[in-house]
């Protein structure tokens, strides 16, 4: 099969899509050719190590232009855990890290699981209710940050919040005076004590606590073993064929799953090397990183991937080293996809799925899968992960080809919310099953389609609406770089469709009469957008997501300016 080739685009929503697909439960098992990888990330560094002493761990192109073997990181690694141990942290306790990415960032990930402490990565977005709170409720003992966090004084941000903040003991500002004294070549005793600690490690311990879910409520601290990110990590970079030869860019968020465990945990259990563009995302030093290193694999989600194509100086970069990466966050419109493998030569891009809870991926696309796959399905089940769609109201599984609620359980399903039973309870079943809270269709060869989420349904005059299949076709308008749909209110039909546009450069004003002719005819009446927004850029969250709790918000204040109006 051509991978290249468009096909298996359409995404059967309907109550059946022929007898061979509606005989088949909508119920599947990822592979278990490889066992799981019973051992501690700490464990797994150092076997890599041993394999790999001399090539590449770390490249961090943030400003000091380090570049650390696997040896050297192995060895810096040690002496932050022995430092971290002198300071009185034990297995158990709670390291917060707030910071941008960088080496850094990947020094304090490993040396803090070498100890058994649990990290607990803070989004570097956060202010001080924000950071007050996730300080206070994982019981941060360290927190290691950065000085500055783009505008933000860091520092004085961290000053204000620490008296209300019990638990915590110490704070770490990076590459100041405590943190180069932390660093300091430990001695044998203190690498005696580390390994010691290492040697008494589960991989069924905690290790990681990532809060999410922060747009509906107080976020949730999504609790995390080795067991659960490592194999995730590795299973990850498995399926993207990576061996200890490949580079890889990673311009997406530490803090964020996609890139702490899809990026540095995939990455550096097969011996590979971590290229690290910018402290934040920027499409330039992306791909001037890319082109540097000669990595052969990239990350990012579509936004992004739609700003480096849009860059002016894109043609002038060779990205030819490039052959695979991971586009994930939001689905893919066809025509980025098309540019991703053709412009980019990332022929053997996959997408992957998933959720914080679930450490994150729970499907994945193949390399191999063809063009019609990577945009119009997010691949079948991981290794030794089980899925499954159900009815939402009775939980009962559906035929394939049915649309219903996503569920997953298996190694990969986090131990619970720290501190929050209750919302633990709520998440998964007595049976293991993640609620994903995500609509899904699984075709008759196992492969899943994300059709919405529950929460986001726009319901128009008892019409249920799904914004990703208006999103595809406004990518296919040729003045339309991005687009993005929410349903906002309407006295007569409870909720419209209103579309945020985002223009190519040089294309003439476009406004709702002009954007309903062109959806006249190929969309429903229902689906197409009565009210329509132009601008510069959509809100973001940290972790490359557009925040469309934001775009409903804005767009009901803008609609008291009249419908239809743009922005």
């Amino acid at each position: 099969m051509n991978p290249l080739e468009l096909e298996d685009a359409s995404t059967p929503t309907g109550p059946s899509v022929g007898c061979a697909a509606a005989a088949l439960p909508s119920h599947a098992r990822g592979s278990h050719h490889l066992a799981l990888l019973d051992e501690t990330i700490g464990a797994q560094l150092s076997r890599t190590v041993a394999s790999f002493p001399g090539r590449d761990a770390v490249v961090d192109r943030t400003g000091e232009g380090r570049r650390w073997s696997y040896a050297e990181l192995d060895a810096r690694t040690d002496a932050l855990a022995v430092g971290l141990l002198e300071l009185g942290v034990a297995p158990g306790d709670r390291v917060g890290l707030w910071a941008p990415n960088s080496a850094d960032w990947v020094l304090t990930q490993y040396a803090a699981v070498k100890i058994g402490a649990i990290l607990v990565n803070i989004n570097p977005a956060y202010r001080t209710h924000e950071l007050e709170y996730v300080l206070a409720h994982a019981g941060v003992q360290v927190l290691i940050a950065a000085p500055v966090l783009r505008n933000a004084d860091a520092a004085g941000l961290i000053e204000e919040v620490t008296p209300r903040c019990p638990s915590l003991r110490h704070t770490v500002l990076i590459g100041g005076e405590q943190w180069r004294a932390l660093l300091a070549c430990p001695d044998p005793h203190g690498l005696r004590r580390l390994a010691s600690v290492e040697a008494s490690l589960n991989p069924d311990d905690p290790v990681n606590i990532q809060y999410t879910s922060g747009t509906t409520g107080l976020p949730k601290g999504a609790t995390l073993t080795h067991r659960n990110i490592l194999n995730n990590g590795f299973f990850t970079g498995e399926l993207l064929e990576y061996t200890e030869a490949d580079r890889v860019c990673l311009p997406v968020p530490f803090f964020h799953c996609f890139g702490m465990v899809m990026g540095t945990i995939a990455a550096l259990s097969h011996g590979a090397c971590v290229v690290i563009p910018a402290a934040f995302f920027d499409a330039r030093a992306t791909l001037a990183a890319v082109e540097a290193e000669r990595c052969t694999s990239l990350y990012g989600v579509p936004t992004m991937f739609i700003a480096e194509l849009a860059d002016p100086g894109f043609d002038g970069f060779d990205l030819t080293s490039l052959r695979t990466g991971i586009m994930s966050g939001t689905p893919c419109p066809v025509e980025v996809m098309r540019q991703v493998i053709d412009r980019m030569h990332m022929a053997r891009v996959t997408i992957c799925y998933g959720m914080t809870e679930t450490s994150p991926v729970a499907c994945q696309t193949r390399p191999d899968d063809s063009l019609g796959r990577r945009v119009s399905t997010v691949g079948t089940a991981g290794p030794h992960v089980e899925i499954k769609i159900v009815d939402p109201e009775t939980g009962k599984t559906v035929p394939r080809g049915r649309q219903g609620e996503f569920r997953t359980r298996g190694y990969s399903v986090m131990r619970g919310y720290w501190r929050q039973p209750d919302k633990t309870a709520e998440a998964i079943d007595a049976d293991g099953w993640m609620r994903t809270g995500d609509l899904a269709v699984m075709d008759a060869d196992g492969y899943v389609s994300i059709t919405g989420r529950i929460k986001d349904l726009v319901i128009r005059g008892g019409e249920n609406v799904y914004p990703r299949e208006i999103e595809e076709f406004l990518h296919t308008h040729p003045d339309i770089l991005d687009a993005q749909v929410v349903g906002v209110p309407d006295p007569y039909y409870g909720e419209e469709i209103m579309a945020w546009i985002r223009l190519r450069g040089g294309a003439a004003p476009l406004g709702a009469a002009e954007l309903r002719a062109y959806c006249a005819g190929r969309l429903a009446h229902y689906k197409i957008p009565r009210h329509v927004a132009v601008v510069d850029s959509f809100p973001m969250t940290a972790s490359g997501k557009v925040r469309k709790v934001e775009l409903r918000e804005r767009g009901a204040a803008l609609l008291a300016g009249g419908p239809g109006r743009a922005a």
